[in-house]
């Protein structure tokens, strides 16, 4: 298996933000300006997203398309422009998720976002963090390893971008509503939510020679300890109508230390 990227941060880095999962799509707009005031006063020196920014990203020539023609495509036309503003005075970095590996060149180039791979090692300072969404971890989920590879072959990508944009906001919409059906019909049958193997993310872990991981998409923010005492934290989701409002960002600073804010403590 091949080393993981390596980012060596800047000397001048002295805390960067991580986040994930945030989700958005126009149903949920509360969410969407909460995440926009999120960014307006976050004071760091890189922001780094770990995939699942958006619900859904069906291709980046929805960011050339008439907004008119769906309130998805100008929540994605919108969120490009916030990033954008994010990116004139930070490094932005976005990793794909589950919902938004479809994100390409396109995005970078309309946010000034750089794109990640998953898993990619961070040495800032005297630390060196492993990064990933954290899908690909959830290895008990078989169903989810399966759809995962279907989805992310580049065969699949090509047929699935060559429909008209109108088609695949159809379908992805049909997908997350088979998701929800799938995630209900597990909670009916008392089945656990899926969740990363512990002894894969360490063997992860060792492997990049990191000290620290952190992942999303689980949705169970937390910090964990591995075998070996190295941290595992857990992003948080983001969700504005939640009660308590669930939404959270990870600091790491320059020493190896770390910090979970609510976004009520920045906003």
């Amino acid at each position: 298996m091949a080393a993981p990227f390596l980012l060596r941060a800047p000397a001048t880095w002295q805390r960067v933000a991580c986040l994930s999962d945030v989700h958005l799509h126009s149903a949920d707009p509360d969410t969407a300006q909460l995440w926009q005031r999120t960014l307006q006063r976050l004071a760091a020196d890189a922001m780094f997203v770990l995939g699942d920014l958006f619900e859904a990203w069906v291709g980046d020539d929805a960011l050339r398309a008439d907004p008119a023609l769906d309130a998805d495509v100008a929540l994605m036309q919108w969120a490009a422009g916030v990033l954008a503003q994010t990116a004139s005075r930070m490094p932005v970095y976005v990793m794909h998720g589950n919902r938004d590996f479809l994100l390409g060149v396109g995005f970078a180039a309309a946010t000034g976002a750089t794109l990640l791979p998953d898993p990619t090692v961070l040495s800032l300072g005297r630390t060196r963090w492993l990064l990933s969404h954290g899908d690909a971890w959830c290895t008990d989920d078989t169903d989810y390893q399966r759809f995962r590879a279907e989805v992310r072959a580049p065969a699949w990508q090509r047929a699935f971008l060559a429909r008209p944009l109108a088609q695949r906001l159809r379908q992805a919409r049909a997908m997350r509503q088979d998701s929800r059906t799938h995630q209900a019909a597990r909670a009916a049958a008392r089945e656990p939510p899926s969740d990363v193997d512990p002894a894969v993310v360490a063997q992860a872990c060792r492997a990049a020679g990191a000290s620290g991981v952190v992942h999303g998409h689980t949705h169970r923010p937390a910090a964990h300890r591995l075998g070996d005492g190295t941290a595992r934290l857990v992003l948080s989701d983001w969700h504005a109508g939640a009660r308590p409002p669930r939404a959270e960002v990870l600091l790491l600073d320059g020493a190896g230390g770390w910090q979970v804010q609510r976004i009520a403590d920045l906003v």
